[in-house]
């Protein structure tokens, strides 16, 4: 698909309330995993006030999934069962491959009064369902960016872009 498609349609994100009370906006999710399988949910999960989200999202189970925080504003706490544990801030990004299964908790925290940032959750292939799961955090620096000629900038997170 090029730059220059039409755009399809327009989802309106959804305000709901997830983990122990975070307050976020759910771009899609559920009736749309037919149609964008495998991106099973996309949450925007900022917030201006901490009372929104400082409850955060305590211990969960995740398996057969891949989810990938990348924050925009502020930290997220990182914890599991397999003993990894991190702090990922504006502009770096946690990827936890569930696998077989993992349980884990993300709790924000605001930096000078903000905090924010998108979670994808992936469908794994079956073939990979039941992998060891594993985790890894990506500093802002690891990511590449690309300036665009209007002065746009493009991080890529995974895959490529242009070159």
């Amino acid at each position: 698909m090029g730059l220059n498609q039409p755009v399809w349609e327009i989802l309106i994100a959804r305000e709901t309330i997830e983990g122990a009370g975070v307050r976020l906006h759910r771009a899609f999710g559920y009736h749309e995993i037919p149609r964008f399988d495998p991106f099973l949910m996309l949450d925007d999960f900022r917030g201006d006030s901490p009372a929104d989200y400082v409850k955060g999202f305590p211990w969960h189970p995740h398996r057969g999934i891949e989810t990938v925080t990348y924050m925009l504003d502020g930290l997220i706490e990182h914890g599991d069962s397999m003993g990894n544990a991190g702090i990922v801030g504006a502009g770096a990004v946690q990827w936890m491959t569930a696998g077989s299964g993992v349980i884990h908790q993300e709790m924000p925290k605001p930096v000078n009064g903000k905090m924010g940032g998108f979670q994808l959750w992936v469908n794994l292939p079956r073939s990979e369902k039941y992998h060891v799961p594993r985790y890894q955090e990506i500093s802002s620096d690891m990511i590449p960016v690309d300036t665009l000629e209007n002065g746009s900038k493009v991080r890529v997170i995974a895959g490529t872009y242009g070159d």
